[in-house]
């Protein structure tokens, strides 16, 4: 305790070193009462974080941090990727790629939403949520811990920005929620209700005031034009539409009430996610947000009728390249009040999709590799693109000593790459660990392995019980106009859900490959990139299995809750 009192009352002394009233005639530096003061309160101040004094830094030297998540977004939407090359419209996002760096190797570990964004805000693992929702889902699958959107953040958590404010930062959420926990939302026995008459808008408001309330209860200063989930599942169809200007007005609006001190913002698009029809999207009646109807159209953004002249004009083809176009321009409204408050130098921009859209829903490379960009206006040392394997567990601890907290040990399931961003190495891990649904993964150097398991129940229901588990499932659907994907009860389950055939999230990767429904699964990526070849059986790769096998089994007994019948 004395060396670090030490070490906060040289650091704190050596910022005022500049101060000539600290110098008598003799050269003697001399500290004066009130000096003696002030460092009293700093030290006091500090203290309860237990990290070093980089707590006290001057605004100047204490980043200003936007966490901008985009949601769903293809590789083939960014121009940075070889997927994408030149297809897209994106002059802000290319410009963070071109001045920032992008990371080629990251991962996420959990690629659905709500999972993904609480291994963002929390830094740690799904599984390791407590709201009720999950514990008592863990229980109904007897014990065995299985995340979907069911991992929420609540108020006895603390994420990212209880960790920033006790840095002196002011904090905001704008946009898509869909990981804090929200209690008591009122539901709508018809979805289809008008939104207009009284009684459906005054549930409507009360439903955005618990969502809003909620958020500020996690740590948040601020929280405005925020959606419970995505528009289609909000509670009413006719508000089940995007509104990219009033989520962006959030964003600036922001800025402009907090720009005199540190802020963090987290920045949470609605898009690409569905709906993308231009009809529910960027051609909708701009007055409809999740808060209901709004009299003023907000304009922070070039006119969403724009969108697609400004797309034939750059000679950019493709399906939904005006809804890219229209992301990108929610960033540009975030860039250009950075520009006008003069903040671009002292601000770390991380752009972030929240999982991999090729296999959604799965642990295979098209759910979990999901490289992404981090800005700040001179680059960083490491150079513009970083080989460096980081994980989403990995953002709260960067931010956090970015911010100036110091690397919190114990506190975060993942490790902060801050070190590689500044050109002092790699990030080096054993190995990386996934989890989604009913399966579990591990990747360590070239080799990949995969194990599915479900709980005892779900492989001894009757026919008439998987029928039931799909009606339901099915109607729920109907009722909201949404297509189904499965009508057969006896279709054998995914990977992400035991509903017969699987979700519509992952029906995309469902029964794709030759070895999908195999409980156990080894792929050499070196060898194998897109998972075709199912190496379990190969006696050649018979030890390295079993390795692969013992460190997933070591990771399980350290993660909450039961993974199956454990017998890797």
């Amino acid at each position: 305790m004395t060396n670090l009192f030490a070490l906060r009352i040289k650091t704190t002394y050596s910022q005022h070193r500049d101060d000539m009233s600290f110098i008598d005639q003799g050269g003697v530096r001399k500290l004066p009462l009130f000096m003696a003061i002030l460092l009293l309160f700093q030290l006091i101040s500090t203290s309860n974080l237990g990290v070093s004094s980089s707590n006290s830094l001057n605004k100047g030297e204490r980043p200003n941090i936007i966490f901008f998540i985009a949601d769903d977004m293809y590789p083939d939407m960014f121009n940075c990727l070889p997927q994408g090359k030149g297809q897209n419209l994106t002059p802000n996002i290319d410009r963070l790629a071109r001045e920032g760096v992008l990371l080629k190797n990251q991962y996420v570990a959990s690629p659905v939403c709500t999972p993904s964004r609480f291994n963002c805000l929390t830094g740690r693992y799904a599984s390791r949520a407590t709201n009720d929702e999950f514990i008592n889902f863990t229980k109904k699958n007897d014990g065995q811990t299985v995340i979907q959107w069911n991992s929420f953040v609540t108020k006895k958590d603390k994420i990212i920005p209880h960790y920033l404010k006790e840095l002196g930062y002011a904090t905001g959420m704008v946009g898509k929620n869909h990981v804090i926990e929200v209690n008591d939302l009122e539901s709508f026995k018809d979805y289809w209700a008008d939104p207009r008459k009284s009684e459906v808008m005054a549930k409507v408001k009360r439903n955005y005031k618990k969502t809003k309330n909620a958020i500020l209860n996690t740590g948040f200063d601020y929280a405005e034009s925020v959606y419970y989930d995505n528009p289609n599942w909000i509670g009413l169809g006719h508000l089940a539409m995007q509104n990219m200007e009033w989520i962006a007005s959030a964003g600036v609006d922001f800025i402009d009430k907090y720009k005199k001190q540190p802020f963090f913002l987290y920045f949470a698009t609605t898009i690409p996610h569905g709906p993308t029809q231009p009809e529910r999207s960027w051609k909708a009646d701009p007055t409809i947000t999740a808060n209901g109807y709004i009299n003023n159209i907000p304009r922070v953004m070039p006119d969403r009728k724009t969108l697609p002249k400004r797309v034939k004009a750059a000679g950019i083809k493709g399906q939904d390249k005006e809804l890219v176009l229209w992301l990108d321009d929610a960033l540009g409204a975030l860039l250009g009040k950075l520009e006008e408050y003069q903040l671009m130098d002292n601000t770390i921009i991380f752009f972030f999709n929240d999982h991999g859209q090729k296999a959604k829903g799965h642990l295979y490379q098209g759910g979990i590799h999901n490289p992404s960009i981090i800005w700040k206006s001179n680059g960083f040392k490491c150079g513009h693109v970083s080989d460096a394997l980081v994980q989403n567990i990995d953002f709260a601890p960067t931010i956090v000593e970015f911010a100036g907290g110091g690397q919190l040990e114990g506190h975060f399931d993942g490790q902060s790459f801050k070190s590689v961003l500044d050109g002092q190495g790699a990030q080096s891990r054993e190995a990386s660990f996934f989890e989604l649904g009913f399966a579990r993964g591990v990747i360590m150097g070239d080799l990949k392995y995969m194990a599915i398991r479900y709980p005892k129940f779900a492989n001894e229901r009757t026919p008439q019980e998987r029928s039931a588990v799909l009606e339901e499932y099915n109607s729920e659907r109907i009722k909201m106009k949404i297509p189904t994907v499965n009508d057969d009860p006896m279709a054998k389950y995914s990977h992400f859900s035991i509903i017969p055939g699987g979700q519509h999230a992952e029906h995309g990767s469902y029964g794709r490959t030759e070895a999908y429904f195999a409980p156990d699964q080894l792929y050499d990526l070196s060898k194998d990139p897109h998972e075709t070849k199912n190496l379990v059986k190969d006696p050649e790769y018979k030890s390295r299995l079993e390795k692969m096998k013992n460190l997933l089994k070591k990771h399980l007994k350290q993660m909450p809750g039961s993974f199956g019948d454990l017998k890797l």
